[in-house]
């Protein structure tokens, strides 16, 4: 009866639209008042949850991101990407997906990775002849980039509900799979450029390659000391975030200076309000996946799959199909923080390293976000465009199977993820 009033509360009112973390809170509570545990318990469990050091670089992350989203450097990504591969049929798709690949590198959110890339490059491809549908189709799920490459706030919350698996681990491990997924996004974004003869980008001046290479090259600059700094060692991931979180203010305000000092306030605002989002939703995920665990559901779960599942191979299979329906309903980070300890000792039990499933993980929760009817990707790219989920899905099919090759080619090739991690650990 726990475990019904538990998840059957949860489901209803997610049914009714109450927002996911105040779903989260009232669930735990009405299944704590049943059971006649002390309020108090519950409540130390939420506040807990965000008593971990790790978690003090997500704001720094969200911060660097919002300061570079303000600054212009999707601008000059974009440019960079123009110079690199902007020269073949369907070139301003490619651009839009290699731009995402540096931006998400930089932002670690789709969603800024959507407003940022998005609202520039969408109605040039629009100004360039190419079709509504298709522009926002490639924005959309390009973003997904943005969750796995590092550095990623997700990721964090993910050692963070592990038990503190090694944040640069997951960072490296995302590093191939996330360059994957980019080439076999421009694969089929060429395929079907092709196809509808879409034009090619018209070549950049000469007098103006040296300023693009400059001033991308310092945009990029961000990640390279955010990466560098935890891989080598120098830096712990919160450190790492505060260094790359000041040398963006430096580039954005006084060396770009296409905005004045006076927008930072409006940084911060954006900053604060994102931050409390999150951290709302790891506390109420807390107090939830305690109940979770005190109520033995992951080791039900662990058992019920277990006895319809053969081999490993139908485990992960049928874990990766469980995590794609939840992801068309619910939000990343939420889901990390339940799915995490119900499916880890499954996965590791198979021999999965966690770093591997943190990796399977993300990707898998990152094609939810452009997936209806809760892809936060895909909302903000359909407004962006200006066009109606339903007229776009078609053209969005093709892009979202891709992912889901790729998804299934990281589940089962563990040496995508482990290669780079286990070369630095060596």
């Amino acid at each position: 009866m726990e475990i019904a009033i538990l998840l059957g509360s949860f489901i209803v009112l997610l049914i009714f639209k109450v927002p996911i973390a105040l779903t989260l809170v009232i669930s735990s509570l009405l299944t704590g008042f049943y059971l006649e545990l002390p309020l108090p318990s519950i409540l130390q469990r939420m506040v807990g949850g965000l008593n971990s050091f790790s978690l003090l670089a997500i704001p720094f992350f969200i911060l660097a991101g919002e300061i570079m989203n303000e600054g212009g450097i999707s601008r000059r990504l974009i440019n960079l990407s123009n110079l690199i591969i902007g020269k073949i049929r369907g070139g301003l798709a490619m651009v839009n997906i290699v731009s995402s690949t540096f931006f998400g590198g930089i932002s670690g959110s789709s969603v800024a990775d959507v407003s940022s890339v998005g609202s520039v490059l969408i109605p040039m491809m629009r100004k360039k002849g190419y079709d509504r549908d298709y522009s926002v189709s490639v924005t959309v799920s390009s973003a997904a980039q943005g969750v796995i490459l590092p550095p990623s706030h997700n990721m964090i919350i993910y050692s963070t509900a592990a038990g503190g698996v090694s944040i640069s681990a997951l960072f490296m491990g995302g590093v191939l799979p996330g360059l994957l997924l980019a080439l076999s996004l421009m694969v089929i974004s060429y395929i079907i450029a092709v196809k509808r003869q879409y034009p090619k980008s018209e070549p950049m001046k000469k007098e103006e390659i040296p300023k693009v290479l400059s001033e991308g090259i310092l945009g990029l600059l961000t990640a390279v000391i955010i990466i560098g700094g935890i891989v080598s060692g120098i830096f712990t991931a919160t450190e790492s975030a505060a260094i790359g979180t000041v040398y963006a203010f430096i580039i954005t305000f006084f060396v770009y200076r296409d905005v004045p000092l006076y927008n930072f306030k409006y940084v911060l605002q954006r900053t604060f309000k994102t931050l409390s989002m999150v951290l709302f939703l790891i506390s109420a995920s807390s107090g939830f996946g305690w109940l979770l665990a005190f109520l033995q559901v992951p080791s039900m779960v662990s058992d019920t799959l277990l006895f319809f599942s053969p081999n490993d191979i139908i485990t992960f299979l049928m874990i990766n199909l469980i995590l794609l329906l939840l992801g068309t309903v619910m939000d990343m980070a939420p889901l990390i923080l339940i799915a995490t300890p119900i499916f880890l000792p499954i996965v590791t039990e198979a021999g999965m390293d966690p770093v591997h499933f943190g990796v399977m993980l993300i990707l898998n929760l990152s094609i939810g976000l452009i997936t209806p009817p809760v892809g936060s990707a895909l909302f903000v790219g359909s407004a962006i465009g200006e066009i109606a989920m339903e007229k776009m899905l078609k053209t969005l099919m093709p892009f979202y199977l891709t992912m889901v090759v790729v998804l299934i080619t990281v589940t089962f090739w563990s040496d995508l993820v482990m290669f780079i991690p286990e070369i630095i650990d060596n």
